[in-house]
């Protein structure tokens, strides 16, 4: 889906930190704070980088700035769908880090209200709940917030900053 082709869900009266953007990961649905999210692009090549995580797929130039990208699937230990031309890597914008994700596919943009949200249910030995805002209840369907930052660990963080360092030198 191309940025042209992201539906936008009408704006209400809703707070502006309630807006997420919609990604497919598997046959899962999860939001991304739209306040974080910089760009969408479509799939690229990336140059791979030594001694990170597999989950890591490597760094790419975008306009002049060199970002990392990781696999939102295989983190997450969800079965990607293949590869296809709906493949796309969202750029977020976590002050002072940036970087790409995959994702099976870009959804929509949605507004929610507060009432759409419930918390996360506890899951004893859950390590996937643990970065979970709350899940979204929108047109039958579950949405799974997320909190990007608590998804990374010291050593993703570590390795973000390897990566662009290491780059850059």
């Amino acid at each position: 889906m191309s940025q042209s082709e992201i539906k936008t869900a009408p704006a209400t009266a809703v707070n502006e930190d309630l807006r997420y953007l919609v990604v497919s990961l598997g046959k899962e649905q999860y939001g991304i704070p739209l306040l974080q999210v910089k760009e969408v692009i479509a799939r690229t090549d990336t140059t791979p980088m030594p001694h990170v995580p597999s989950y890591f797929k490597g760094i790419m130039n975008l306009r002049g700035q060199v970002i990392s990208v990781i696999d939102l699937r295989q983190k997450f230990g969800v079965t990607a769908k293949e590869n296809s031309r709906q493949t796309a890597y969202v750029i977020l914008d976590l002050s002072p880090l940036s970087f790409g994700i995959v994702v099976d596919a870009v959804d929509t943009v949605v507004a929610l209200s507060r009432e759409e949200i419930s918390p996360t249910p506890d899951v004893e030995s859950s390590a996937r709940s643990n970065f979970l805002e709350g899940i979204a209840r929108k047109d039958k369907k579950l949405i799974l917030l997320l909190n990007i930052e608590r998804s990374l660990s010291v050593e993703d963080i570590r390795s973000l900053k390897r990566s662009v360092e290491q780059k850059a030198s």
